[in-house]
C-alpha cells in the first residue's frame, strides 16, 4: 500500500473527526478513506481509531501515530517545496477561504496575473462571510477583515483596510448631506450585521482624536457586502463600508463619500493559516496578495 496516502488520509480523518468531512475535503469517496484507514490499521497491526456510528476517536496508539504522521508529513512537503522553489515552478492545489466581496472586487481583476506566474497552480476559492475551520474543512488559508479571534491559527497581517461612509446621491438629495457624525441622528442607514453574532455594527468616526459610535435606524440590515452595497446604490440608506467594495460605485457616481472631514478608522487585513510549515504553493499565494493589497491604496492605509 501506499504508506505517505495512508498516513495524509488517517491524518485528515482525525483532524476532522470523522470519515465523511475528511472524504469531503480530500474529494475521495468516503469508502475509500475508510479501507485506506483499514489498510494502514492492518499493516501496522493496531486499532488506530474507535469507529461509532456518531464519532470518530483515536486510539492510544492512534495518537501516537498521529505525531508521527504529522511530522513525517511536513518534511515531506518541506522536501518538495524546497524542490519546486529551487525549479520555480510550484505545482498542487490550494484551499482558500474568503469573502465574495474581497474575491470580486480584489482578487478577480487581478486573478489573472497569479495564474500567469503560476500556471501549474490550482486554487479552490470558497467564498463566505463567516468562519471556518481551516483544519476540519482542509483550508490551506483564509483572507479576513477585520481582527482575527482564532488564537489557534497563525496570523500574516497583509494590509489595513480603509473605510468609508456613503451614500447615493438621491438619497442625500432627499435627506441632506450631514456635515458632522452628530447629524446622522436625522438619517437612515442600510446596516450590516456579523453571520456569526448577529451583532449589527455601529458607525465609526475619528472626532478629534477620540472614536466615536454611532448607531442609525434602518429598515434593512445585511450579512453579505454585495448586497450590502448594492442596497445603497439604490437609495435605502447611508453605508460605512471598506472602499474596495463601493470604489467602482463611487467613480460611476452610483455613490457618494461624506463625512470626510471625520475618517472612519482602519480595520486589520490578515492571511490565517492552521500550520506555521507551508507548503510552496501557499507560500507564493501568500506572497502575491500581499503585492496586491499593497499597491491597492484602499487596503494598505
Amino acid at each position: 500500500m501506499d504508506i505517505l496516502q495512508g498516513m495524509a488520509v488517517f491524518k485528515r480523518v482525525v483532524d476532522a473527526s470523522s470519515f465523511s468531512k475528511a472524504a469531503d475535503s480530500l474529494e475521495m469517496p468516503r469508502a475509500s478513506v475508510s479501507t485506506l484507514v483499514q489498510n494502514l490499521e492492518s499493516h501496522l497491526g493496531v486499532r488506530l481509531l474507535n469507529r461509532t456510528t456518531r464519532s470518530v476517536q483515536v486510539t492510544d496508539d492512534g495518537a501516537l501515530y498521529y505525531e508521527y504522521c504529522a511530522r513525517i508529513l511536513a518534511e515531506v512537503s518541506d522536501a518538495e517545496s524546497a524542490l519546486s522553489s529551487k525549479r520555480q515552478n510550484p505545482r498542487g492545489t490550494i484551499r482558500v477561504d474568503t469573502s465574495a466581496t474581497f474575491a470580486a472586487n480584489v482578487l478577480l481583476p487581478v486573478m489573472r496575473d497569479f495564474n500567469t506566474r503560476f500556471p501549474d497552480i490550482t486554487v479552490k476559492m470558497g467564498l463566505a462571510d463567516r468562519n471556518v475551520d481551516l483544519i476540519q474543512e482542509g483550508v490551506d488559508c483564509v483572507i479576513r477583515i477585520g481582527i482575527p479571534d482564532d488564537s489557534n491559527l497563525i496570523v500574516r497581517r497583509i494590509g489595513n483596510v480603509r473605510l468609508t461612509t456613503c451614500a447615493a446621491p438621491a438619497y442625500l438629495e432627499q435627506m441632506g448631506e450631514p456635515v458632522t457624525p452628530d447629524d446622522l441622528e436625522h438619517h437612515r442607514a442600510v446596516n450590516y450585521f456579523s453571520a456569526r453574532t448577529g451583532r449589527v455594527y455601529p458607525f465609526e468616526f475619528e472626532v478629534d482624536g477620540v472614536l466615536v459610535r454611532k448607531s442609525l435606524d434602518g429598515a434593512l440590515a445585511v450579512n453579505e457586502g454585495l448586497v450590502f452595497a448594492r442596497f445603497a446604490t439604490e437609495g435605502f440608506g447611508m453605508i460605512q463600508v471598506p472602499r474596495f467594495m463601493v470604489a467602482k460605485a463611487i467613480e460611476a457616481g452610483a455613490l457618494r463619500e461624506i463625512l470626510g472631514a471625520y475618517p472612519c478608522p482602519s480595520v486589520p487585513l490578515s492571511l490565517l493559516y492552521p500550520h506555521r510549515r507551508q507548503s510552496m504553493c501557499v507560500r507564493v499565494f501568500s506572497e502575491w496578495v500581499h503585492e496586491i493589497a499593497q499597491k491597492n491604496p484602499d487596503l494598505n492605509g
